[in-house]
């Protein structure tokens, strides 16, 4: 109470509207602690987002390659966290992608579903560069051709690997399929070991020039790579015009010059990921191509005219986008 004049007591006014009840101390207190809460939470910083990059061996094309690009996405993608993913390779990185365990992923074209068993979890940043399919055998044993491989001890590649895709097409054409052959399923680390050893007599291994692993196995001891010019047109005619014929120089591995299979290789995303996250992604790729080809030759091969050419997988809107914009 408080006086109002000389010798008047005034009542206190209570200010409260008519039919509501004053906050209690309880509410107040949970009120000042979700006030407090709400502030936090706005000076909590973001968590980063992760692109987990699908790649293959450790010392092939994939790997080398999904490496630096991790590294150019973490140094100019702010709130971007990016890995890579050791795998058997293709088959295993598109599964990877659909299933969204990977955000990125390298892969085959011949490896990819198309018409109405396309996968629609699945699109393409680029066609980054050609896979050639390397059939190796030690310089002095007795596999010169596919016909040798009967009966012999050959990996395929991988389980799960672009590889074993296309050596088992090459076997079906080449009248080796079923138990002609006695199949391993070995990567390329596991295939250069057990080649060295006498394990297998030969292997094939799908990968852009130079694969480190080959170069590396030609370097140590006498090394062949058996020519298989002969089999794309056969490949063609039943499973599609992604193959084409290519040739490996003497100048990638110092062995004979031979011509070989090949088929495109492209980077493939979620078809779910933000469309202005891939649109940087796809810049990045196309625009720090000269430092990707510092990790792997293959890499700078790429470019925007021809990185556009993925059928019969689509292009990520966020792709498009650029290369609308970059216009190749």
């Amino acid at each position: 109470m408080r006086r109002s004049g000389p010798g008047r007591k005034v009542q206190r006014v209570n200010r409260t509207r008519p039919g509501r009840r004053a906050p209690s101390a309880f509410l107040l207190a949970v009120l000042l602690f979700a006030g407090l809460g709400l502030a936090g939470c706005r000076d909590r910083p973001a968590e980063p987002m992760r692109i987990r990059i699908a790649t293959g061996s450790p010392t092939a094309v994939y790997h080398a390659f999904g490496e630096s690009l991790a590294a150019i996405l973490n140094r100019e993608m702010p709130g971007v966290r990016a890995s890579v993913v050791v795998t058997p390779a293709s088959a295993e990185n598109v599964r990877l992608v659909a299933a969204g365990d990977a955000e990125l992923g390298f892969t085959q074209a011949d490896v990819l579903p198309a018409g109405p068993d396309a996968d629609p979890r699945v699109a393409a940043v680029a066609r980054v560069y050609d896979d050639q399919l390397h059939l190796v055998s030690s310089g002095g044993g007795p596999v010169h051709t596919v016909a040798d491989l009967r009966g012999r001890r050959v990996s395929v590649g991988a389980a799960g690997s672009g590889t074993e895709i296309t050596a088992t097409r090459l076997l079906d054409v080449a009248g080796l399929g079923g138990d002609a052959v006695r199949r391993a399923r070995l990567n390329l680390d596991d295939s250069v070991t057990a080649l060295r050893s006498g394990r297998i007599d030969a292997f094939f291994f799908s990968g852009g020039l130079p694969v480190r692993g080959i170069a590396d196995l030609a370097r140590g001891s006498p090394t062949r790579i058996v020519d298989l010019g002969e089999w794309t047109e056969p490949l063609r005619s039943r499973y599609g015009e992604v193959y084409v014929s290519r040739d490996i120089p003497r100048s990638v591995y110092g062995v004979d010059p031979v011509t070989t299979v090949a088929d495109p290789n492209f980077l493939i995303v979620r078809a779910d990921l933000p469309e202005r996250v891939v649109r940087e992604v796809t810049r990045l790729l196309m625009e720090r191509r000269s430092e990707l080809a510092a990790a792997h030759p293959a890499a700078g091969r790429m470019s925007p005219r021809s990185a556009i050419a993925t059928s019969p997988l689509p292009l990520h809107p966020g792709a498009a986008a650029w290369y609308r914009a970059a216009k190749p």
